[in-house]
């Protein structure tokens, strides 16, 4: 009986066991290929046997192959790797960060998803590295040069830029704006919207012979509800400096009314108070809104004496005279050097109004009054100007009706104004005998550096000739800015010792 016990306990540890020389011949095949074996395996000694002479016979072992596929001999991650790993699981919990060493805060920022809320992320990472894949993962493209190269504020301002263009007065609730304050105020400095939702109302029912389907050509009035007020949202951004908005709706489709692109008396009224208060705006724009002379004097009249705006942009609007005398006041109580007023409805008295203003002005350096029309009454009257003006460096007057006579006392001012490096007035009547007299006045010219007289019915000559006259300014003026001392007066470079008399 005991023999027949015996023998199949024998059986079948043979069956489950490998001999000592398979074993070191498997070792031997690894040691010399340099690759693993394909099976993980553990192998464990067998348990001593109870025979003394069992010494001379060969060693048995066995031979565990894992379950798991993926197991290996790998050894146990690091506990500060195992700390990471659990402070990355549960950083909106539980958000560690200024506690740890540089590297673990690294590691920490680099495995941080980049869908967090901003209650946690906003004021605790700084790490641009980490708002870079934020701002990657959210938009297709992405130019962090228009936001100071500051990955963290461009994410912060388009952000706050989508709230703002999908709000819509009366159904979207305003915390959600406002909630966003708090985190966002140390980080906006620039605010560009180019779309105002206007409030949701149902469309009438109509009569039962109305059978017109031109509803949307008629008077436009004003809705009860306006646009989004701005004005406890710029209040709160203590760093904001630039504020570029257009209302007016995109991709409308077929639920087009001209009241979409209403910018009402409220609206305005409301923009007015908003900016006057704002008193670090440096850059103001409003364009494509239909502005008119009575809304853009409301808008300058908050702006006179601001102690910094330097940008003032109006253009695409419906400004006529009285909204360009309403500039021109602002020119003389403000430190404004961009003025832009380009396609409006400005004439001659209005360029009149600006002109006066321009010749004792002393911070203006651009001026845009493209796509208007001044004529040459307007004209010679901004040229005039510039014979006592000494800080305007730029002029566009493009599209502006201009022809000989304008050209005429231009090419007179060019000969005595040392300051303008740009001029434009393209799109115009010139004529060739215009363009023959600008030509005569860029012979005593030395710092004109560009002239765009494209589709002014100048002669090829002409604008050639000028074209090699403003080549010969440019290399001038790279000369002087590469060899400054060379060009130095003799008293200045030889000092007042060394000075005669």
């Amino acid at each position: 009986m005991q023999d027949t016990l015996t023998t199949p306990t024998l059986s079948a540890r043979s069956r489950s066991s490998v001999s000592t020389q398979d074993r070191s011949s498997t070792v031997g095949q690894a040691s010399n290929t340099g690759q693993p074996p394909s099976k993980p395996s553990v192998v464990t000694l067998p348990a001593k046997s109870k025979n003394p002479n069992s010494g001379a016979k060969l060693r048995r072992m066995r031979r565990i192959i894992a379950e798991d596929a993926e197991w290996s001999l790998a050894i146990v991650p690091l506990l500060t790797e195992l700390c990471i790993q659990h402070i990355v699981k549960n950083f909106h919990k539980n958000p560690i960060l200024k506690q740890l060493l540089p590297e673990h805060q690294q590691k920490v920022l680099d495995h941080l998803p980049p869908d967090l809320p901003l209650a946690v992320t906003a004021n605790l990472i700084d790490n641009e590295s980490y708002w870079r894949r934020c701002c990657m993962q959210r938009w297709p493209v992405c130019h962090v040069a228009r936001h100071g190269g500051s990955w963290k504020r461009m994410f912060f301002e388009r952000h706050l830029e989508n709230l703002l263009k999908h709000f819509i007065p009366g159904t979207t609730d305003p915390g959600v704006i406002l909630d966003l304050l708090p985190l966002c105020r140390n980080y906006v400095h620039r605010i560009h919207v180019d779309q105002f939702l206007p409030p949701v109302r149902l469309l009438p029912q109509p009569w039962p012979g109305d059978q017109s389907d031109s509803g949307s050509e008629g008077e436009m009035e004003e809705p009860a509800i306006g646009h989004y007020q701005l004005g406890d949202l710029v209040a709160s951004l203590s760093r904001l400096e630039e504020l570029d908005l257009v209302y007016g709706v995109k991709d409308c489709g077929m639920n087009f009314e001209w009241n979409l692109f209403l910018f009402t008396y409220r609206d305005c009224h409301s923009l007015a108070a908003t900016i006057k208060t704002c008193h670090t705006l440096k850059i103001f724009r409003l364009t494509r809104s239909k502005v008119d002379d009575d809304k853009a004097r409301i808008l300058i009249r908050s702006l006179l004496d601001h102690p910094v705006l330097e940008e003032l942009d109006l253009s695409h609007n419906l400004i006529g005279d009285r909204g360009a005398r309403g500039a021109a006041k602002l020119l003389s109580h403000s430190h404004l050097r961009v003025l832009n007023l380009a396609n409006n409805q400005v004439r001659a008295l209005g360029a009149q109004s600006l002109a006066h203003a321009l010749a004792h002005n002393t911070n203006l350096i651009s001026l845009n009054l493209r796509l208007n029309c001044i004529e040459d009454e307007g004209g010679q009257a901004l040229v005039h100007a510039l014979q006592t003006n000494k800080c305007l460096t730029t002029l566009h007057l493009g599209g502006n009706e201009l022809s000989e006579p304008t050209a005429t006392l231009l090419s007179q001012v060019l000969s005595v104004n040392t300051t303008l490096t740009s001029i434009n007035l393209s799109c115009n009547h010139i004529g060739l005998d215009g363009g023959k007299q600008l030509l005569e006045g860029m012979s005593d010219n030395k710092t004109l550096l560009e002239f765009d007289l494209r589709l002014s019915d100048v002669a090829q000559e002409s604008e050639y000739l000028i074209a090699q006259a403003l080549c010969a300014n440019r290399e001038a003026a790279r000369q002087r800015a590469l060899n400054p001392s060379h060009f130095m007066s003799p008293i200045t470079a030889s000092g007042p010792e060394n000075s005669v008399g």
